[in-house]
Parts: structure tokens; sequence; C-alpha cells
């Protein structure tokens, strides 16, 4: 492994905001951390660069334990959310500052420059101020520096968090294959699981500065490790349920579920695809509240009775109206049991307004 950590612990004022962290990262992967804010992914970044001093535990990085060695030393790369850029200097002097630093010669520092420069998409940009550029050109300039003394690790902290949404999406493509086409090892933090999603090899998700749950993008999309995760990714669909058998007793009634699920007290997550809308008179009875256009789909609020809120997606053309009455059926394939047990005690309650359809959930 290039970077190991090792039980890292930080704390601020007593509370731990990093709390025994043990994560490792390969050669040549692309690692992203997500998490809210406060969850511990900037700090776990400062502590990785030399920036944050480990109350306990061991940054490694290959084979050699980091304490006590700055930040300068370290051999890593960082790029920060707002870049950075010494406006004092054009987009050239931005880019061989690191060069510089290192006793580059100059004719070898000019040589990176342009061939960083082409590699991000900014030709014959060496000369131009820094004031002068996008945010785009600016986000493209601090990787060339991030990237012009070859650092063993690279490591971005929100690097895309000040762009708009279609640069960001635009952008982070072009990372992923840059990345791959130079085989740069990559930890990065961000608070966008779309972008996340987009450029990594692996996904960390974090909670109160420990790590809820690691896996593949699509490991951790089909499968969130808990109720944190599902609803940090932005799945609404989460309740409490029994599991029985192949059937999930929820505040919806009674969902199927796929063999080899886990049994008993349990979290169900319910994709928004997995609720299919029927004609009124069929399945759960539920009034439509509200429809969000998403691009692909219309987002779809409905609202059962008693029971907690639905959110389904469809197609616009079947998207029914604000205040109409439709049914509700559920695919067994878009609906996951969860491995962590709501919280309380465990015990059942009934469900107000079953009528018949469940009569037992949990507290979750």
């Amino acid at each position: 492994m290039l970077l190991s950590l090792d039980a890292a612990t930080v704390r601020f004022g007593g509370r731990a905001v990093l709390d025994a962290v043990d994560l490792s990262v390969a050669e040549r992967e692309i690692v992203c951390v997500l998490g809210p804010s406060g969850s511990g992914k900037s700090t776990l970044l400062r502590s990785v660069a030399g920036l944050q001093p480990l109350d306990s535990g061991r940054v490694v990085l290959d084979g050699r334990d980091q304490k006590g060695v700055p930040a300068h030393r370290r051999g890593v790369g960082l790029m920060f959310q707002d870049h950075q850029l010494f406006p004092q200097r054009d987009v050239g002097g931005n880019v061989a500052f690191g060069l510089r630093m290192h006793g580059v010669a100059k004719d070898r520092r000019e040589d990176r420059v342009r061939e960083l420069l082409d590699l991000v998409g900014l030709p014959d940009a060496a000369r131009r101020a820094v004031a002068g550029l996008s945010g785009g050109e600016q986000q493209r300039v601090a990787l060339a520096r991030a990237l012009a003394p070859r650092p063993r690790l690279l490591m971005l902290d929100e690097p895309l968090g000040q762009l708009d949404r279609s640069l960001r999406e635009r952008l982070v493509v072009e990372l992923r294959e840059l990345f791959g086409r130079l085989g740069t090892t990559v930890l990065a933090v961000t608070h966008d699981q779309g972008e996340a999603f987009a450029l990594a090899d692996r996904v960390v998700v974090m909670r109160d500065g420990r790590i809820a749950q690691s896996g593949t993008p699509l490991q951790v999309w089909q499968r969130p490790a808990d109720a944190f995760v599902a609803r940090f990714l932005g799945f609404d669909n989460v309740v409490g349920a029994t599991v029985a058998g192949e059937a999930a007793h929820t505040p919806w009634g009674r969902l199927p579920v796929l063999a080899g699920a886990p049994q008993g007290a349990r979290t169900v997550l319910v994709r928004p695809s997995g609720v299919r809308l029927v004609p009124a008179g069929e399945g759960l009875r539920c009034t439509v509240t509200a429809r969000t256009f998403k691009g692909t789909h219309v987002a779809v609020r409905l609202q059962p009775g008693d029971a907690p809120r639905l959110e389904a997606a469809c197609a616009l053309r079947e998207a029914p109206e604000v205040g109409g009455e439709v049914g509700v059926e559920f695919d067994a394939a878009e609906i996951v049991v969860l491995k962590e047990r709501p919280p309380g005690d465990g015990r059942p309650r009934p469900v107000p307004g079953s009528r018949g359809r469940a009569t037992v959930v949990h507290e979750g």
C-alpha cells in the first residue's frame, strides 16, 4: 500500500474529530472520501499532508511512518477548494512554483510547465495573468501546479466545489481520464456524491470522525451500510421494519424482499425506482403531494395515509398530477434490507392507519 492510516486520531478540545481511522490507499488507486460537514474528512486529508498532527495512531507513506516529517518533505501534492493561486505570478509561474522549491533547473521547469499546461488543456497559457482566468481554468492551473513535482500521492480538498454543476460534471470526467493516463494515486474529499462516484475507484463515507462504509461506487450505491449512508446518498424511503422470510412488514404494508435478506428487526431502503405507480384502488393508496423534474425522470412525492412519505421515480409522460390519488406496488429487486437494526429497544409496536396490511414495525 502506498498510504496507510493506522488508528489515526485527532482531538479538538477533547472531542475526537478523527476517531481511530484505519484506511489504506493502493498505488494508482483513486479514493474519494465523502461525508457531511464535520464528519472529519478534511481533517483526515490534512493529517496525511502533515498539516494537522495526530494525537495518536500513524500515517504511513511508502512503508515509512510520517511522525515528525514536515509537510514539504512528505512528497504529496495538495490542491485546495479555493485553488490558492499566487496572484502576483502568471500561470507559468504558478505551475513552476513547486519545481523551483525543489531546485529544478530553469530549462527543465519550462519544459515541465509546457507539458502540464498541454495536459490540462491550457496550451500557450503560461504568460496569462491568473486574475483573468475563469473558475474552470483556475482549477486546471491549480491541478497542474499540484502535479508538477510528480507527487507520490495527490490529495484534493473539494477540488470542484466552487464551480457550477455543468462545469463540475465535465471536469470530473476529464480528471478521471487524466489520472488514469498518468497513473496518479489520488485521495480526494468531497461532500458531492455524484462527483465522488464519477471519479473514484473506491468511495469512503465518513460520519462523526469514523468510516461508516468503504467500497466501490457500485457497492456503496447498491448496498448502503446503514440508514445514515442511505440518507446521505439521497434516499428518503428508509424505515424500520420486521423482516420474516421474503417479506418486510413496514408502515407501507407488507413489502417483498429478496431471498437471503437479513431477518428480524431491521431498517429497509426502498429505491424510488422500486415504487411503482398503479391505478388508484390497487396496491397502497397514496395522495400525490409534489412533483420535481430531475432531467431524466420525475420525482413524485406521495403521502400514504398516516405512514411516512414515499418518493417514486417515473417518466415525465407518466407523472400523475399533484392532488391526485394513485396506488403503489413495490419491486423486490429495488428494496434493500440494511444490515443494521433500527435504534430503540427493538420491541414491535402497532402501525397507525395500516388498514390490515402490516401490523408490526419497529422504532427506527
